[in-house]
């Protein structure tokens, strides 16, 4: 799961307001007399003038920005006939500015690049005016047109290839506004633009922003959503929107709802999302009416068995009868689930507390009140501070089975450090110790979750349930990166953690062949990655998120994007048999109320 946002202040960390960015600095000065703003954002992403002092910079003030990285953003009323130089740029002023949108001003100042989130970040910076002398020369001046962005102006290329001999960034191309989207909205850089009838295709979070498509068509799915299938398939219509005004008018929005009408301001760019538009006028929420998904009810012969990340659940959580609600009543009580994101009893408190039994009792609880099954749970508490997520809480797997219908086989003996092993008996594949850690020695698992295996009967028939949570995907450089294509450095260790497991599960089919087994979890990666290739290989599993059409396959949505993080993973005995279905339960992903960021998947089959 990607990294959460921390001690933030607006749509900017604290951090980011304070880093700035250095550049090579010109060996002639310019003339001041001269300098207009597409001067000073030139024809690639980096100032030619950074580093240097420019002075009577004229333009409009068509935004002010009161929070978080303090400024105001000016346009120029002169533009040049070059589409790929921006006639906008923000002027970082640190405390709240004091002109108001109309005015004209000139400026004199310092040239900079400022890279949200720190150069480490791999993202791409944004071209200001820093240590601002500002003049007011009137006011009450009609702001520039807004330049509209739809899918008529926005590329189908995502961006273009980086240069080799810069470490694939494209900071020092040319910008190529008609051929790239990257490049279209960075010619737009502190633009007044607008965008019009956008449908949503990321709900609004709790940090005041949602996302946006100008191309409704463009791998459009039935709930609204934009489906991100392939490494290629970025998805070039997709526009963060965040807002100038006051956070209590910013709309509640869930994906597939519209906002109608113009949304205008001027076009930013941000760690978290990238190309933003901060507006200073929204358009007029339409509902689209998305509804909660609910599965269907398992057969008496079917066993249901389900994944869910329910997202650093511990005691202290307002959550619990709501994730009894979706359990129960939209997972329709199946008879074993791989619970994620179980805290320990004190939850982010760092004592050294591992127990889990308090969170777990109280959603078991929770979902007996709810009027589901009394289920009985399995685990294994982790080495503190040993499995990674947020320090303190101790994450861990948990099963929950239905007793009424499945029953679990305890073998003693595992525990956080003792590696489960396959035995055979009668001809059948039996684990040593059950519940068991998959090779939690392994470098694999170094500060992240080990993977949870168990053996369950039911109705007389084994079946292997291996419950992961792979390494989150911080520190992969974004889709909008400076670097392209972006590095994903963190699916290194999720490559060697499903090597790991799909070697377990071949020596469990190694003593049966025909044994049902079920690897699944927050792999916190594609459907179409090599870490699910890895997963499967050897035709030891396949991932049965691919049974589905390629507009339902997502469990997550990110920055607009609809994808697939969690997964069921299948022997080829239940890929095979009778009643086999699987479902993608959208409860969470793409509601603004959700109660976790992931939605729970379901696998029905007859043993």
């Amino acid at each position: 799961m990607p990294s959460k946002r921390t001690a933030r202040i607006g749509a900017l960390t604290v951090a980011t307001i304070c880093s700035t960015v250095s550049a090579v600095v010109l060996t002639s000065p310019a003339e001041a007399e001269s300098i207009r703003i597409h001067d000073i954002q030139g024809t690639t992403r980096t100032s030619p003038l950074v580093g240097q002092q420019v002075t009577g910079v004229e333009g409009i003030v068509t935004g002010v920005r009161t929070y978080g990285s303090r400024g105001f953003w000016i346009q120029d009323t002169r533009a040049d006939a070059d589409p790929a130089t921006s006639e906008g740029v923000f002027v970082f002023t640190s405390s709240r500015p004091t002109v108001a949108v109309g005015d004209a001003v000139t400026v004199s100042g310092t040239v900079g690049e400022f890279v949200p989130g720190g150069t480490s970040s791999g993202n791409q910076s944004v071209t200001q005016i820093t240590r601002p002398t500002i003049t007011v020369v009137s006011s009450g001046n009609a702001v520039p047109a807004a330049t509209v962005i739809d899918t008529k102006s926005v590329p189908k290329k995502y961006a273009p290839a980086g240069d080799p001999a810069a470490a694939g960034s494209v900071n020092g191309l040319t910008l190529a506004p008609a051929e790239y989207a990257l490049d279209h909205y960075e010619s737009l850089e502190g633009m007044n633009v607008q965008v019009s009838d956008t449908r949503v295709v990321g709900a609004t979070d709790p940090f005041t922003e949602l996302w946006v498509t100008v191309k409704p068509r463009e791998n459009d799915n039935r709930r609204g959503g934009t489906v991100y299938d392939s490494y290629s398939s970025q998805n070039t219509g997709r526009l963060q929107i965040q807002s100038l005004g006051a956070v209590a008018d910013f709309p509640k929005a869930n994906v597939g709802d519209t906002l109608k009408g113009t949304t205008a301001g001027p076009l930013d760019y941000n760690q978290f999302g990238g190309y933003t538009l901060v507006a200073n006028q929204l358009g007029t929420l339409k509902q689209g009416g998305l509804e909660r998904e609910t599965t269907v009810k398992q057969a008496r012969g079917e066993l249901a068995v389900a994944t869910y990340n329910v997202e650093n659940l511990d005691p202290s959580d307002a959550s619990f009868a709501d994730h009894a609600a979706a359990i129960t009543h939209h997972l329709r009580s199946p008879d074993i689930v791989a619970l994620e994101e179980i805290q320990d009893n004190n939850g982010a408190t760092n004592d050294g507390t591992v127990a889990a039994d308090r969170t777990v009792t109280k959603l078991v609880d929770a979902i007996k009140a709810a009027g589901g099954p009394a289920y009985e749970w399995r685990s294994i508490d982790p080495v503190n501070l040993a499995d990674g997520g947020e320090p303190g809480g101790n994450i861990r797997q948990v099963f929950l089975f239905n007793p009424e219908r499945v029953s679990f086989t305890d073998r003693a003996g595992g525990d956080a450090t003792t590696a489960v092993g396959v035995t055979q008996e009668d001809g059948e594949a039996r684990l040593t110790v059950s519940p068991g850690r998959v090779d939690p020695a392994n470098a694999a698992w170094t500060n992240s979750r080990k993977p949870l295996a168990g053996e369950f009967s039911f109705q007389g028939k084994t079946v292997f349930v291996i419950a992961n949570h792979f390494a989150s995907k911080g520190g992969d450089q974004a889709l909008h990166s400076e670097f392209q294509p972006p590095k994903r450095s963190s699916e290194t260790q999720r490559h060697l953690q499903a090597t790991v497991v799909n070697t377990f599960v071949k020596q469990i089919l190694a003593k049966d062949k025909k044994a049902a087994v079920i690897a699944l979890g927050d792999i916190n990666d594609f459907e179409f990655s090599e870490t699910t290739e890895l997963l499967e290989d050897g035709g030891a599993l396949w991932s049965a998120v691919k049974s589905l059409p390629k507009y339902e396959r997502y469990s997550y949505v990110f920055q607009g994007n609809t994808q697939v993080l969690d997964q069921i993973l299948v022997s080829r005995s239940v890929r095979r048999a009778d009643g086999f279905e699987y479902d993608s339960v959208h409860t969470n992903s793409e509601f603004n109320d959700q109660i976790s960021d992931h939605d729970p998947q379901v696998l029905r089959f007859e043993p």
